[in-house]
């Protein structure tokens, strides 16, 4: 059967799963995500969520808890393109031994699909019917893929959004990739926008449109402007967005293989959100939606599966000093690191200091022989240069992880060092490798 004639099977099966899901959601949904980690002010803290584990369980947790459900604005998904490949990141370690700065690739996340695009199509789908009833009434939704599948993913959109709310088709143009001697460079992706309802919120975005040969027109009621290119009216911005990638000397690049570039997410949330506004992304990759999203005084959740990327997303939103909670799914993960640090008491005062750190050799051996090679060189002679951020909370409840010291590395400088008051004899570290591995030690001392 073609695939064509699969469609309607594929969201037949999907509305039914879903309706197993609300129905599994209102008899009790048992909790499988928990809250590990606070960063900045609680109150602000609250309405800005990273979670670490698999969407479609986040997205039932949210529903269950029913805090967001039918609250989000924005959902910007920019899932895998079943494009048949693996996607690695370059990890860049720096030590200050004779080794310097070397890079080390990391799979990140694979969309290869061994079962085909009928088991792409399902997950797409059925995470869309969650979506819709996560957003407001008011709510819109932009789907980011390429020439792969967009085309099957529009009627799985249209029939679950209705083709009465599909808005537009936005075509992001960019310089970089997809050359071939084949077919025309392929130079865009496309993101489909729909409104939950006819009453989406829209804010018409301006854009220059110059005057033919750059000169005036001096029609009569029409401002013009000019620059040094030339005369120019401001029009209502098109369909068609013209943007660079992510460059390498990118000040916001983060290595993530496949990151969005904040300009691109600047102009959506200008579009449809305003001030306050919860978004959500459900594919975090890179962060660019929170990061994006905070800077511009938005509210934001988002979430993924992958360790390196949550651990990713989770550095670049306390590099811009952003609050917010961090929530993992409850699995069964034996730690893959370990990290000594040395807790002294001097006087009121306790001081926290990274020793020395160490990768167990079933995680080494994930790797490739070269890297294998180098990781063990690393931690003989500079073992804290695979540490990439860590915390210290010197008032541990025994629950929750809310650090008053948060130490993030600049190439080749780390603070290994830091110090505070402890008033419940608790003191937790957290530490955060490159490779994305997470590690909690808790030390415990006898109050006076």
């Amino acid at each position: 059967m073609s695939l064509i004639y699969k469609l309607t099977e594929i969201i037949d099966d999907c509305r039914t799963e879903y309706q197993q899901l609300k129905e599994e959601i209102a008899e009790g949904y048992i909790r499988t995500f928990k809250i590990e980690e606070v960063y900045g002010e609680s109150s602000l803290a609250e309405k800005n969520i990273l979670a670490w584990g698999d969407n479609l369980e986040w997205m039932k947790y949210l529903c269950f808890e029913n805090q967001v459900y039918g609250k989000v604005k924005l959902i910007y998904a920019d899932p895998p393109f079943f494009s048949k490949a693996d996607y690695k990141m370059q990890v860049k370690i720096h030590s200050k031994g004779a080794e310097g700065t070397v890079k080390v690739k990391q799979t990140v996340y694979t969309d290869t699909w061994n079962e085909g695009i009928e088991a792409y199509l399902r997950m797409i789908c059925i995470r869309l019917l969650v979506m819709r009833d996560l957003l407001t009434e008011d709510g819109c939704i932009f789907m980011h893929l390429d020439w792969h599948v967009v085309h099957y993913v529009k009627i799985l959109m249209d029939e679950i959004f209705g083709m009465d709310n599909f808005v537009n088709e936005i075509v992001w143009n960019y310089k970089s990739g997809g050359t071939s001697s084949r077919h025309f460079a392929r130079k865009h992706d496309t993101l489909l926008f729909y409104g939950k309802s006819s009453q989406y919120y829209f804010q018409a975005q301006k854009e220059k449109s110059y005057n033919r040969g750059f000169k005036p027109y001096r029609f009569k009621g029409v401002e013009e402007f000019q620059d040094e290119t030339g005369w120019y009216t401001l029009v209502n911005m098109k369909d068609v967005w013209q943007m660079d990638m992510v460059g390498r000397t990118s000040s916001e690049r983060t290595g993530y293989a496949t990151q969005k570039p904040e300009l691109l997410l600047e102009r959506i949330l200008k579009s449809c959100t305003k001030a306050g506004d919860l978004c959500a992304d459900f594919f975090g990759g890179s962060g660019t939606l929170a990061a994006t999203a905070d800077k511009m005084g938005r509210n934001w959740i988002t979430c993924d599966i992958g360790k390196s990327a949550a651990a990713g997303i989770k550095k670049r939103v306390l590099q811009k000093k952003a609050s917010f909670i961090v929530l993992r799914e409850s699995f069964n993960a034996e730690s893959m690191s370990d990290v000594q640090v040395q807790i002294k008491k001097q006087d009121e005062k306790y001081s926290a200091e990274l020793k020395s750190y160490h990768l167990k050799e079933e995680y080494i051996n994930t790797f490739g022989e070269k890297e294998r090679e180098l990781i063990h060189k690393l931690i003989h002679t500079d073992s804290l240069s695979l540490i990439d951020y860590w915390s210290i909370d010197f008032n541990f409840d025994g629950k929750i992880h809310k650090p008053q010291c948060v130490m993030i590395r600049e190439k080749e400088s780390l603070e290994k060092y830091t110090e505070g008051i402890s008033a419940t004899g608790m003191i937790q570290a957290c530490s955060t490798d490159v490779f994305g591995n997470v590690l909690y030690k808790t030390f415990k001392y006898a109050m006076e």
